[in-house]
């Protein structure tokens, strides 16, 4: 690699270099792949006789040789003049290695835009001198401060379509700084540049003696680094745990990145938001020696000294520390991309963390204008390429943190119909009064249409009262059987009783739904089908493997006013909910249908027990 000698400071060397992520954007030919072509020809980052083989080409194909052809590697591009993706360079100065990030500028593109400025810790901002500020330029400025970028260089292209006039870019300067103030983002640096002729790139330029400042390269090199996260708390997203069989290793490695802090063996633990709490045993890694600590950056794995069962979507953090915050409702900003609109009520999926949760758009607060900065406060859906101020509300509880205190776990998008349709930061954690299904509760009662026949007369005329029984449990344990079983005894008693059996659920209103991910989507279907059958006065019998709190605690509100009652069989996963009975081992089938209808009696659901 080339040392350009106008870089700044001095020389780095061997392990003491570092390395920096810095995102090139701006609108659509304001020339970001010429820039940062050309940037690479005059540092000799190219890869030997990569520069001499594009010239070449365009020689054959009578076409005008330009720096931008360096970096056009998708055949889409080069049949489009557009950059589509994020593009990653590489290159050396003598303070630092880069990695530079080419994102797209068209509108249509800005998803991708995101994913790469997401990454970044510096952007450098192309406007073009003739053309001026566009609305993309706006658009892109926001961006980067809702992705909490604060370190940025605007660059004013093409200086020499404008003769390189001193008053075109001091007017660009006033105007830009002047709306990026307003989204809270001081640029660090405004340079006048000519990348297709290498002015202020590299090297000063002769056309432009009235500008003072630096040259983009040295620009970057003045960028600071970001920390590496190690003095903040410990955040560690578990992306999966690895269960170890053979020769006799029965190890279950929890596993993921750290993202800040540290942890240490023998440091006490917590998840959240489940709050089970353990120790760390050991520190794992593949084909590497034994750890004692593992830091922010690191990809890894724990054992612990107590075994838990830890469910999805959980952060650990250190107890000694100030642990990541949970909830169901969040504050945040948002910038939609989606082709449909964010309407309120919608469900979709939030990526946060460690979590894969579903979501809900609960209340918009304010919409902006990424344009102009105008603000709404009356729209009731989000439109594409919108930033808005709004409060979203999740299935289960997720753990994260406020993007002001830790970027990386206060980070999210959103999934529409399995595309990326928006992302965004957390402001704050909120309570509400009422969380969806609650409130979907609410109305459903306010709006029922009662029939003349009130529950007491069902209830006097089946002797019993209407209830639905939850067998839950793992999956082989015989839920379904004991559950039949019990249907056809209290049938055969001349109860009014029914079981909903899960195929027949699938089969039904439930055909539509065909992956896990939309699990909690079944569960809310079948707390509605509960309170038909419930209202009707039956005692509703049904099965569901591996029940959560969160999960219970829904089918019950759905279910109101009836009551749930709930018989674990075997192990479960309820820790906040104690299961009305619980069957260890159900080995004896007529035993258990035997206790279950003897906790029926007991709790007065069977008033009368007749043949």
């Amino acid at each position: 690699m080339f040392t350009a000698p106008s870089s700044v400071g001095p020389v780095a060397s061997g392990r003491d270099r570092q390395q920096m992520n810095i995102v090139v954007i701006g609108h659509v030919d304001h020339g970001k792949s010429t820039l940062i072509g050309r940037l690479l020809a005059d540092t000799g980052s190219l890869p030997k006789g990569k520069l001499e083989a594009v010239q070449a080409y365009c020689a054959r194909n009578a076409k005008p040789f330009e720096y931008a052809f360096l970096l056009d590697a998708l055949k889409e591009e080069q049949a489009q003049g557009i950059t589509i993706d994020t593009a990653r360079c590489f290159f050396k100065s003598s303070r630092r290695e880069y990695i530079i990030l080419d994102a797209p500028g068209h509108v249509e593109f800005l998803k991708n835009m995101i994913s790469g400025a997401a990454r970044a810790e510096a952007a450098l901002l192309l406007i073009d001198a003739k053309e001026g500020i566009r609305e993309n330029s706006r658009r892109h400025g926001y961006l980067l401060s809702l992705l909490g970028i604060r370190q940025i260089a605007v660059a004013v292209n093409k200086m020499d379509l404008v003769d390189y006039r001193r008053d075109v870019f001091e007017t660009i300067q006033k105007d830009y700084t002047a709306f990026l103030q307003q989204v809270h983002l001081s640029p660090r640096f405004f340079i006048p540049v000519s990348a297709r002729f290498g002015d202020n790139l590299c090297t000063r330029s002769a056309q432009m003696s009235w500008y003072g400042g630096p040259t983009v390269l040295e620009a970057m090199d003045r960028f600071e680094k970001e920390p590496a996260g190690r003095e903040k708390p410990f955040r560690f997203p578990v992306q999966d745990v690895y269960k170890f069989t053979e020769e006799g290793d029965d190890r279950r490695i929890v596993a993921g990145r750290v993202e800040t802090g540290t942890v240490r063996a023998g440091d006490e633990v917590v998840f959240l938001p489940s709050g089970k709490r353990s120790r760390i045993a050991s520190i794992e890694g593949f084909n590497r020696p034994p750890q004692t600590e593992a830091y922010a950056g690191q990809s890894t794995g724990f054992t612990l000294t107590e075994q838990v069962y830890i469910p999805p979507n959980q952060i650990l953090c250190r107890a000694d520390q100030p642990a990541a915050r949970t909830g169901t409702c969040l504050k945040v900003n948002l910038f939609w991309m989606g082709r449909q609109p964010m309407v309120i009520g919608k469900r979709y999926k939030i990526k946060l963390a460690a979590a894969r949760e579903s979501v809900w758009l609960r209340e918009i607060y304010t919409i902006l204008d990424a344009t102009d900065l105008s603000m709404d406060s009356r729209r009731r859906q989000i439109e594409r390429h919108d930033a808005a101020e709004c409060l979203l509300e999740t299935f289960r509880p997720v753990a994260f943190d406020a993007v002001s205190d830790i970027a990386q776990t206060g980070r999210f998008v959103i999934i529409d119909n399995y595309e990326i349709a928006g992302g965004g930061i957390i402001l704050e954690a909120l309570s509400a009064e009422r969380d969806s299904i609650s409130e979907h509760v609410h109305r459903r009662q306010k709006y029922w249409q009662r029939s003349r026949i009130r529950p007491q007369n069902r209830s006097d005329r089946y002797k019993q009262q209407a209830a639905l029984v939850l067998l839950c449990g793992p999956p082989g344990v015989g839920k379904s059987e004991i559950a039949k079983a019990l249907e056809e005894q209290l049938f055969d008693a001349g109860r009014m009783v029914y079981y909903l059996g899960l195929d027949n659920s699938l089969l039904g209103v439930d055909s539509d739904l065909q992956t896990t991910d939309e699990r909690d989507e079944y569960i809310r279907r079948l707390g509605e089908i509960a309170h038909l059958f419930t209202d009707a006065g039956l005692i509703l019998i049904t099965t569901i493997s591996h029940l959560d709190d969160y999960e219970l605690q829904a089918i019950r509100t759905l279910n109101q006013p009836y009551p749930c009652l709930v018989v674990a069989i075997g192990s479960h996963r309820l820790a906040q909910s104690r299961p009305d009975l619980h069957i260890e081992k159900p080995d004896d089938v007529p035993e258990v249908i035997e206790k279950i209808q003897c906790l029926l009696t007991r709790e007065h659901y069977l008033l009368e027990y007749h043949l």
